[in-house]
């Protein structure tokens, strides 16, 4: 994830890697339940249970679904490759409000960078840039893609500082208002495919049980 997947990657960059584990069945069956998520082993790796993922998947949650759409995929199993296939079902014109609500968030910090330092954290603004472009597109194509493509440069002038924070203010509310356009006529379902997602986690663990019905290694 992060710039190495959205293809903003420099030579100083860190290389951030978020996963998704699979807990085993037997173990959500104890009175101490397996964890919704773990932190590392490896510096800047962050991973989710499956289980929570899905959740977060089906809210629109803006970091997990382009953790779900990242072009870079390091390692996947059999239901990883499961996972992936049903990326689409997560998608639905939710996404408009999450995204935009991060957004929203993200702005009024960098507003108030501006007003305590003379200046926003340029590199955050380079990256809430980007999520705009995201969310804009999925609406407008139903589809999430995660590399900016030809809005690399233009990004990266951002990130040094290049672009007064005037024309990026300008930047970032055409960008909110060309994704409140796209949302009107947006292809996306009003909602996501719960049941099929649901129907997916329950296949899982049915199948981890039987595998593994002790819980043991």
């Amino acid at each position: 994830m992060g710039s190495r997947a959205f293809g903003l990657a420099t030579d100083g960059s860190d290389t951030d890697r978020r996963g998704v584990f699979l807990a085993p069945t037997a173990l959500f069956w104890r009175f101490e339940k397996p964890p919704t998520h773990v932190e590392g082993p490896a510096e800047e790796q962050f991973s989710w249970e499956l289980e929570r993922f899905c959740a977060l998947a089906l809210r629109a949650n803006p970091n997990i679904l382009e953790c779900l759409h990242s072009p870079v995929v390091e390692y996947v199993d059999d239901t990883g490759r499961e996972l992936l296939a049903l990326r689409q079902a997560f998608l639905s014109r939710r996404a408009h409000e999450t995204f935009s609500g991060y957004a929203l968030g993200q702005r009024k910090k960098l507003e108030a960078d501006v007003r305590t330092h003379g200046a926003p954290r340029w590199k955050h603004a380079m990256h809430l840039l980007r999520l705009l472009m995201s969310s804009r597109d999925l609406l407008h194509s139903g589809s999430l893609t995660i590399d900016v493509g030809e809005q690399r440069e233009p990004l990266l002038a951002v990130k040094r500082g290049e672009v007064s924070w005037g024309e990026v203010e300008r930047w970032m509310s055409r960008l909110a208002t060309e994704a409140d356009e796209a949302a009107a006529r947006s292809p996306l379902p009003s909602g996501p495919d719960h049941a099929r997602v649901e129907d997916f986690l329950v296949r899982v663990r049915r199948a981890s049980a039987l595998q593994d019905p002790d819980g043991g290694p």
